[in-house]
């Protein structure tokens, strides 16, 4: 198995700065193509291609995908595997491009992304993808198991946070399926998931998302409070009674229109 694993690293050793973890599992690729169901008018955008585990089999399929990759060493080894694909390169750190340029390769159609985001900077990618979201059909992530359980946790359960809320007001967020660390070289210390966002159907109550950033925020810095001392700063008692929201639940119990609710009364 340790042969069959450099020859698919192609003797590239994973860079821990960049928190490579190169995809291997034919089985998940495959799972992952189906979810994707791509067609060939589709324009993908691919953030950390790697050596091209879902690359390569994208490109057999759409006519024009765009790689983000960080890390020169993969780009020269996917531009000799993909010297006969339309392939746009960028040599970029993802958090600091700005997604709108691809407007241009794309002529204005909405953009898929996909992508086996780093585990340090998922999160804060994703924030910074939500601001494009606009420009965006649909994106693929594969996240740690606990990073993504986040996404989409309810109001009420353990896994449910600052990032729940901020990320269900945007998205609508569908977990696809777990994926075991084996599948991946190294081998990462959690499993992975696999999850799809999409922009929000039914929209929340349009809210300043900087008040709502303030609102959860500081409810979630101290998260085992009633809200009418974790908030108590930006809200009196009688204010959450008015707003018809009970102060003495926690942080986790409340819906994102709660938050919505008290971040439009802070805007106004």
């Amino acid at each position: 198995m340790k042969n069959i694993k450099l020859k698919m690293i192609e003797n590239v050793f994973p860079n821990k700065d960049f928190s490579q973890n190169f995809l291997l599992d034919l089985s998940v690729i495959q799972k992952i193509m189906t979810c994707l169901t791509p067609h060939k008018k589709h324009f993908f955008l691919e953030i950390g291609p790697g050596l091209g585990a879902l690359t390569i089999p994208i490109c057999n399929i759409v006519k024009n995908i765009a790689v983000i990759e960080i890390d020169m060493r993969m780009i020269n080894i996917l531009k000799k595997k993909l010297a006969n694909y339309s392939v746009k390169f960028i040599n970029a750190n993802a958090l600091y491009f700005n997604y709108f340029n691809l407007l241009n390769l794309n002529k204005n159609k909405l953009i898929r992304i996909i992508g086996n985001l780093p585990y340090n900077i998922a999160t804060k990618l994703i924030f910074v993808l939500l601001d494009t979201i606009k420009i965006v059909y649909d994106m693929h992530f594969m996240l740690q198991y606990e990073v993504a359980c986040r996404f989409f946790a309810s109001p009420g359960t353990h896994f449910y946070s600052r990032i729940s809320v901020i990320m269900q007001y945007y998205c609508d967020i569908k977990p696809l399926f777990i994926v075991d660390a084996n599948s991946f070289f190294p081998v990462p210390k959690v499993k992975s998931y696999f999850i799809r966002l999409k922009k929000k159907k039914k929209q929340y109550p349009k809210v300043n998302i900087k008040m709502l950033n303030l609102v959860t925020k500081t409810a979630f810095s101290e998260r085992r409070k009633y809200i009418k001392n974790s908030l108590s700063n930006l809200f009196s008692a009688n204010t959450l009674c008015k707003l018809h929201i009970d102060p003495l639940l926690r942080p986790q119990n409340l819906s994102v229109v709660d938050y919505c609710r008290l971040a439009q009364y802070l805007d106004s």
